[in-house]
């Protein structure tokens, strides 16, 4: 698989340039047919669609960033305004300007890779939210991290927690994530298997903390949402893993210092269900 992706790579070197395929084909050591065959049959879609979808990635990024929707039209190849307005909205849902404004839920081609399976080539629905400073209230214990499959520890944490405790807790909740949030914090620097962190059962206030509780304090930034469902915990798990290797390589923001917050709408049974990430980030190129 290494020649694919040093086709890939050759893909990736310039978004805004045509693509001769031809020699990306020759770079994956095949014909230009077969290529696009085993491209399509392998990522799930055919190259074309990948390759459009990550030139509205890129282009996205810059118009997030401020760029004017004209430039950014001609840059990545499009005959107007309006085109590139028509493309943007059958994407995401939204128009440019739409995509400005706080809140906007967008989508995200990630670049693929080839493995013996495949990573990238499903769309990650997030958000990015720039949010006041607000404090985390609740109760915390230290554990360590567990990559798949159930936490012992923090499931033993969560069973000995009162449900008053939770019900005082939610009286307090004015912001967003709302309802309970699990929040990992001070983890340390390796994320390996085993490694401890910080475990909080909490909810995120703008209001005075009362006595006994744990709190928190986030200053204002801004946050990478995410939004998945599924079988739990595995698709939670996956968010992580998603964020790390396939958003943050494809987006212009690198993961900032700070508390992750899981908010999780289990459906009847708890083995399935829905759940919200934040994760704190900062644009790349920022002083760290």
């Amino acid at each position: 698989m290494h020649e694919w992706n040093r086709a890939i790579e050759l893909i990736e070197q310039d978004l805004a340039a045509p693509v001769d395929m031809k020699a990306v084909a020759r770079t994956a050591l095949t014909s230009e047919y077969h290529f696009r065959r085993m491209f399509a049959s392998l990522a799930g879609m055919p190259v074309s669609e990948y390759v459009r979808r990550r030139r509205l990635t890129a282009a996205t990024a810059e118009i997030i960033a401020g760029a004017g929707v004209l430039d950014v039209a001609v840059r990545y190849g499009y005959g107007s305004v309006e085109a590139f307005s028509r493309a943007f909205k059958a994407y995401h849902g939204l128009t440019p300007s739409d995509a400005r404004r706080p809140n906007a839920v967008l989508r995200s081609q990630p670049q693929l890779r080839f493995h013996l399976r495949i990573e990238g080539n499903i769309d990650m629905k997030h958000r990015i939210v720039n949010k006041a400073a607000f404090r985390l209230v609740g109760r915390k214990a230290r554990v360590p991290l567990v990559h798949e499959g159930p936490n012992p520890a923090i499931i033993e944490f969560q069973r000995s927690i009162d449900p008053a405790v939770t019900r005082r807790l939610l009286e307090l909740v004015d912001t967003e994530p709302t309802g309970p949030v699990s929040v990992t914090v001070n983890i340390e620097e390796t994320r390996s298997e085993g490694s401890e962190l910080d475990y909080w059962h909490a909810v995120a206030t703008t209001g005075p903390a009362p006595e006994g509780f744990d709190v928190l304090e986030v200053p204002a930034g801004q946050w990478v949402v995410f939004e998945t469902e599924g079988k739990f915990p595995e698709v939670l798990q996956r968010m992580w893993a998603d964020a790390a290797t396939e958003w943050f390589p494809a987006n212009p923001y690198r993961w900032a210092p700070g508390p992750e917050l899981l908010s999780v709408k289990a459906q009847p049974g708890g083995t399935h269900g829905s759940g919200q990430l934040w994760i704190p980030v900062e644009p790349e190129g920022q002083p760290a």
